[in-house]
């Protein structure tokens, strides 16, 4: 969302072009197109596990947005390190139960 190419198209007045060009930019749609992905493994998740059980993984998207973010040249500060292995505790906590 923060291409050239979005950022003009979402600055211009709401139209059908503006839709257009934002959902055929190649980053958000392959962005729906992970999040649909995720959907279809969650659901394959949910009907395998327990929801109490399953449920605590989803704090393991965090870190691993963390990661990719990493990769991708953000700032990762000691902080949100520190909360990320908090949460990576607490679903190993969750799991062993």
């Amino acid at each position: 969302m923060s291409s050239l190419e979005v950022r003009e198209a979402l600055g211009n007045p709401a139209a059908l072009r503006t839709v257009f060009t934002v959902l055929t930019n190649k980053y958000v749609f392959g962005g729906f197109l992970l999040y649909g992905l995720g959907a279809v493994v969650w659901l394959a998740v949910l009907s395998k596990w327990d929801v109490s059980k399953a449920y605590p993984l989803v704090g393991l998207g965090f870190a691993i947005t963390v990661v990719v973010g990493f990769a991708l040249g953000e700032q990762v500060g000691v902080l949100r390190g520190m909360g990320v292995l908090l949460i990576c505790c607490g679903v190993f906590i969750v799991s062993r139960t």
